[in-house]
């Protein structure tokens, strides 16, 4: 009965480990509609678009007219996203991730959490310019 209920517990431990490390294809958000106001420059879509990365832990860094780089730190995991946007549409691209178990085509689960609430912000935050 011992080794039965040790068996048990090794059990749960594995299946534990296994789901807290998911594996999914990398989200890749490419021409996703957005609508500013009719007014909005591609300079306010671009600060919308900061203030909704930095409104969720993103350190967002302006590369040019049309392009962040967004890093997001979480304890030992990092994520790295370009934006590319005008003043219609936007995307956000993977560059780089550390503790992140990229292998070229999946990665960690939460990093698609991550990019699908920054997506949502940034539609968000550019409907409610002006």
């Amino acid at each position: 009965m011992k080794y039965k209920s040790v068996g048990i517990i090794y059990l749960v431990l594995v299946t534990l480990l296994i789901a807290g490390c998911r594996m999914s294809p990398v989200l890749v958000v490419e021409d996703a509609a957005i609508n500013p106001p009719s007014q909005a420059t591609q300079e306010d879509v671009g600060r919308a678009i900061v203030t909704a990365g930095q409104s969720l832990g993103w350190q967002m860094k302006e590369e040019g007219p049309g392009h962040i780089l967004g890093t997001l730190y979480i304890r030992s995991h990092v994520a790295v996203v370009d934006v590319f946007y005008t003043t219609s549409d936007f995307s956000i691209l993977y560059k780089d991730s550390t503790n992140l178990k990229y292998d070229g085509k999946n990665i960690h689960s939460n990093y698609n959490g991550w990019v699908q609430n920054l997506s949502n912000a940034i539609v968000t935050q550019v409907g409610n310019l002006y």
